[in-house]
């Protein structure tokens, strides 16, 4: 495929996966040491919330995203990852790893992946041309989604076989390797003018930039965009937190292992799909597609196969999975560059936010219903995309991707550049 052709996407891609792979590692095997730990569920809670926290602080991110330089920022990252997992076996070799360290250590590491995913997806239009975005992200978002579903499974096996001291010194080499493999990318390079900015300047620029950010976003449709967004993303927490008891329901712990690889390879087949989706009329596929899932998502819930019910719930997840990879070529289509990190930023922790308060909403609502009746409306929630959409009249009139531009999104920038001029990318 010409894409595999261009040498800068393939280290690109392979760094991702590799980068995904010491998360995916990384995540299973901390949760399960701070169990061990800390002796008891609070402290995994904990560690969750923790987790989670980053990702909707995420907007602060945005304007350094935009202003330091993309492949720095990668390797950068890659490298403070690596020694913050070696932290973990060099204190237990010296007896000083305390359940405190590592729920010290989960938002630190939590926060600089805040960088790391949206200066890889800041990278893509640098490297590609334009008709080949849509096939990169799907690419990337399959990436993204296969290891979570490979090592997510294969990671308990991991810690029981080989113990999680020689698991996190293997994790530390896996991002030192991510590292290596984004030095060999190579990004255009431009002139870089000398910062003779003071302190304060710098400060005050942050703030400018922060708030460009912002209004980009408020001011245009990719904040209609945002709304079927948290909307989605709340119903997906909400689901989430109350499958365990669906799945009890359905026939015990081995159907919560089937729900979590149907959504995950729902999601896969969605990615890889991509670009044919993005063929169609925007308004028109993400208004039918969020129909069709939130039909099949009700289906799953109340049918009383439970085999049928599961496969019904991998296929409302390929419309999801499709439309993440539209959206990502879209802004990255219509977004100014010298914007991108933040437009990615503040969207993402607007999204992100949604999820954690869709957990706690979902838990509370089946304790007190039913644990199926919350899965229903859960599936409720993308009907109300659908809808959205539907009466929206310039999203329902949206033209397939290639035919986006800024204007008809509603993006406009007060002035020609922002922080573009002179940078080294």
């Amino acid at each position: 495929m010409d894409i595999f052709k261009n040498r800068n996407y393939l280290f690109l891609l392979i760094g991702r996966v590799v980068t995904n792979i010491g998360d995916s590692l990384y995540y299973v095997t901390t949760m399960w040491l701070v169990y061990k730990l800390g002796g008891n569920a609070f402290y995994t809670g904990l560690a969750g919330f923790l987790t989670l926290l980053p990702a909707s602080l995420q907007f602060i991110t945005g304007p350094f995203v935009d202003q330091w330089q993309v492949k720095k920022t990668l390797i950068v990252t890659q490298l403070l990852q690596t020694l913050l997992i070696f932290l973990i076996p060099i204190t237990y070799y010296f007896d000083l790893l305390t359940v405190q360290l590592v729920l010290i250590i989960m938002p630190i590491a939590s926060f600089i992946q805040q960088f790391a995913y949206p200066s890889q997806t800041k990278a893509l239009p640098i490297i590609l041309e334009k008709k080949h975005l849509i096939k990169g992200n799907s690419y990337f978002a399959f990436a993204y989604q296969g290891i979570d579903l490979v090592f997510n499974a294969i990671s308990g096996i991991l810690v029981t076989f080989f113990g999680v001291v020689l698991l996190y010194l293997a994790d530390s080499i896996i991002f030192a390797m991510a590292a290596i493999l984004f030095s060999l990318i190579q990004l255009p390079r431009k002139v870089e003018q000398k910062d003779s900015r003071t302190g304060k300047q710098k400060i005050l620029q942050y703030i400018t930039d922060l708030k460009e950010g912002f209004r980009v976003v408020y001011r245009s449709l990719i904040a209609v965009f945002l709304i079927g967004s948290i909307v989605a993303n709340f119903c997906i927490g909400a689901a989430m937190a109350i499958l365990p008891s669906l799945a009890d329901v359905r026939g015990g712990p081995m159907f919560y292992g089937f729900y979590l690889a149907a959504m995950s390879v729902g999601g896969l087949v969605g990615a890889l799909c991509g670009s044919w989706m993005g063929r169609f009329r925007l308004g028109i596929f993400v208004t039918i597609s969020f129909c069709f899932s939130a039909l099949l998502w009700i289906f799953a819930a109340i049918f009383p196969i439970t085999s049928i019910a599961i496969v019904c719930f991998a296929l409302a997840w390929i419309p999801i999975g499709g439309t993440n990879v539209i959206f990502a070529t879209t802004l990255q289509t219509v977004v100014p560059h010298e914007l991108l990190g933040r437009i990615n930023t503040v969207s993402g922790s607007m999204s992100a936010i949604a999820m954690p308060i869709g957990s706690i909403v979902g838990g509370y609502v089946a304790s007190v219903t039913s644990s199926t009746l919350t899965f229903s409306f859960a599936g409720l929630g993308f009907l109300f995309v659908s809808i959205v959409w539907l009466l929206h009249s310039r999203l329902r009139r949206l033209p397939k991707l290639s035919m986006l531009t800024g204007d008809l999104m509603g993006i406009h920038i007060n002035k020609p550049s922002l922080t573009a001029e002179g940078k080294d990318y």
